[in-house]
């Protein structure tokens, strides 16, 4: 048999969202590998994604249902049928909205796998129709889409080829390197041509080890920085009063505010040196463009939608939004939103009604959630057990003996493990979607490489059955994966002229079409969709929601989770260090983190600390340590290296817990909600670290 070259899109977390090519001979893969034709991929993928047909097929993929016949969480389960899984599941739904209504059942998901009908479009309509609890999603990039919006008006951010104009790029609490690898053959392009590249981390990642200066802060003190910075420019006449005056409103309240933050203030709650405030800020100010990329780590603070506003601030005092090579570089989602109604129908469903923080999940199922309490809990595309914070409480929650739990995974995850009934999922290679990136404009058409392996289902497949089990009847729960596509493409371009030529036969025929937005360099036009119609440094949007108007830092706020008390003579303030939980290099989030070859890559569970903070508590390089504060603990091995300043220890997310000691860093991270956004506060973390030996 002839072997077939089948194009598709990477599903996973990341702006670049890259193209593939799989030769299919004989029903198998046999070759997997970049598209050279796809205007970002440019032939080569990252270190996470070459090697997915060994995620594909993994010896330990699931591929029939599952029921549990033991104690939740003791791995005992017999093989059931597709039929017996659904009417089991319809049945105990019946029951439970028969005694509590149908917002005792809760959906959980997110960027497993992303795409317009296997996560946008099954996140919604079923779960809509049937009248189930919404999640509120807050758990990436919550506060600083809301920060961006409210400040610029929409989330646009140049192309990555237009770096290459830059004089001066300042990465701040983004590892591209790691996160965005596209973007940086372009990067090295420009500093090849001279620009300079500042990174602001308090952790020398991989990406601050290519730069030209690396300033690291203290966590969550970004925000002050941003403002000192802005205050340093006006003081010392660099700012541009002519633009500010013409496409900004409240700026003179905010020339007033930024009287708070001199440099000898902002040293202090920054740790960074008076003089290295002053020269960055003189850097910036007098670098024509001068382009700041952030990410969404920047934000996972109890502070971070105010500390994005602040750095918002920068390219707007200094006139560099609509310059080419300048201004912010954070998001492209806001070019191309799909249609409401024809992803969600909610004409024809109940009305929404309350509202679930994702990042509350564990005490959601506690009993923080009542009237009615979730009584079932439907997952996909997430591991919550593993990536939610404050794990501990999750997993107590899973453990409920009345919560009917249905996971619908690859594999038998940290979160599967709890639950009632596990159903099988198909990989990318094995279903259909369309995907639109949030690095760039290019429109990618995924098409089935294979069929799916054993009994496994697409994540919109199985949505169909449960809604047939639940005897919905509309034809809009039935609809194959291309009529979804070409429904939504349809109702999106009656308001979006980029797609009015954008087709599915057109994207079945060409795989990948970029998609063209005027101006090209954004807000080139002087034109900033907020209800002023220009920056907004004071937000009225802010303000009539009770939240400071204009940009402004508060400190950090966590004890820990015990609030400042001594547990077992251990826990006391002058030892406790600030834990970051930045992105690994070789899994996105808890994808791929079973996967031999990338653990092996990554290497075990480990947390960096700075060669001061492990003396002061007798750890040596390799030593066995507990991480822990009053939410809980794990054990990793101690990495003594100076890429972390003092202070701060950092520890890759994304471990699966039961393949290490039944824990992993998120049993000690916080799920308090940040200051906009009902944003997830991760590295707001303040725990305590000490050799496994000590008592």
């Amino acid at each position: 048999m002839a072997v077939q070259r089948v194009r598709g899109v990477c599903p996973h977390d990341c702006p670049d969202t890259c193209g593939f090519v799989a030769e299919v001979e004989n029903g198998r893969i046999r070759r997997f590998y970049a598209d050279s034709e796809h205007p970002v991929t440019q032939g080569w993928l990252c270190a996470k994604v070459r090697p997915y047909l060994n995620h594909v097929y993994h010896p330990d993929r699931l591929l029939y249902p599952l029921r549990r016949t033991g104690p939740k969480g003791s791995g005992q389960w017999k093989r059931i049928s597709w039929q017996e899984a659904i009417a089991e599941i319809g049945h105990r739904w019946r029951e439970i909205i028969r005694q509590y209504g149908s917002e005792a059942v809760l959906p959980y998901s997110y960027s497993g796998t992303l795409g317009l009908v296997q996560m946008t479009v099954s996140s919604a309509r079923f779960w809509n129709r049937l009248g189930a609890s919404q999640l509120d999603r807050a758990i990436c990039g919550a506060a600083a889409e809301f920060a961006v919006t409210c400040t610029l008006g929409v989330r646009h951010s140049p192309p990555y080829h237009h770096v290459r104009d830059s004089r001066l790029v300042i990465i701040w609490g983004h590892n591209p390197v790691s996160t965005a690898p596209h973007f940086m053959p372009h990067l090295k392009d420009a500093q090849r041509a001279g620009c300079k590249l500042i990174v602001i981390d308090p952790r020398r990642t991989r990406t601050a080890k290519g730069a030209d200066w690396h300033i690291a802060p203290k966590p969550a003190t970004d925000g002050a920085l941003a403002l000192g910075l802005a205050h340093v420019i006006v003081r010392e006449g660099w700012h541009n009063e002519a633009w500010l005056m013409t496409h900004t409103v409240g700026w003179p309240a905010l020339k007033e505010r930024l009287a708070e933050y001199p440099p000898e203030r902002v040293a202090e709650i920054t740790g960074i040196s008076v003089a290295d405030i002053i020269e960055l800020a003189r850097l910036y100010a007098t670098t024509t463009p001068a382009l700041i990329k952030i990410a969404d780590g920047l934000q996972r603070h109890r502070n971070g939608g105010q500390t994005v506003r602040a750095i918002c601030v920068l390219p707007a005092i200094t006139g560099q939004y609509g310059v080419r090579g300048g201004g912010l570089a954070y998001s492209t989602s806001g070019y191309l939103q799909w249609d409401d109604e024809a992803v969600n129908h909610w004409s024809e469903c109940p009305p929404p009604g309350r509202w679930v923080n994702m990042n509350r999940l564990g005490a959601a199922l506690l009993g923080e959630v009542t009237d009615p309490p979730i009584m079932s809990l439907y997952v996909f595309g997430s591991n919550p057990a593993a990536i939610a914070p404050n794990a501990g409480r999750v997993v107590a929650g899973l453990q409920r003996e009345d919560l009917f739990t249905v996971v619908h995974e690859l594999f038998m995850t940290d979160t599967a493990e709890f639950a009632d009934i596990v159903l099988p999922a198909t990989s990318q290679l094995e279903q259909t979607d369309l995907h639109k990136a949030y690095g760039h404009t290019v429109l990618g058409y995924n098409r089935p490489a294979i069929a799916p392996l054993g009994e496994a289902k697409s994540n919109w497949e199985v949505m169909g059955l449960l809604a047939r089990e639940m005897g919905f009847t509309e034809s809009w729960l039935f609809q194959s994966p291309d009529e979804v596509i070409a429904e939504v493409l349809a109702a999106t371009a009656v308001s979006n002229p980029a797609l009015r030529d954008v087709t599915l036969e057109r994207l079945q025929a060409e795989s990948y079409i970029p998609l063209q937005f005027e101006p090209e360099v954004p807000f080139a036009d002087g034109r900033f969709p907020t209800p002023s119609g220009k920056v907004e440094l004071y937000s009225q949007t802010l303000a009539d929601r009770g939240l400071d108007p204009l940009p402004a830092w508060s400190p950090m706020d966590d004890g820990g989770g015990q609030e400042g008390a001594t547990v077992n003579g251990r826990f006391s303030p002058d030892q406790s260090l600030i834990l970051l939980s930045g992105a690994a290099h070789h899994f996105v989030t808890s994808s791929m983190a079973n996967q031999p070859d990338l653990l092996q890559r990554e290497g075990e569970p480990f947390v960096e600390i700075h060669p001061q903070d492990a003396l002061a508590r007798g750890i040596q390089h390799g030593d066995r340590v507990i991480v822990e504060n009053g939410r809980g603990w794990c054990e990793l091995k101690a990495v003594v290296t100076e890429d972390v300043r003092p202070g701060v220890l950092a520890s890759p997310k994304g471990r699966w817990s039961k393949l290490g000691n039944g824990r992993n860093i998120n049993w000690t991270t916080s799920d308090a909600l940040g200051d906009m956004a009902g944003q997830s506060t991760f590295h707001s973390n303040r725990v305590w670290i000490r050799p496994v030996s000590t008592e």
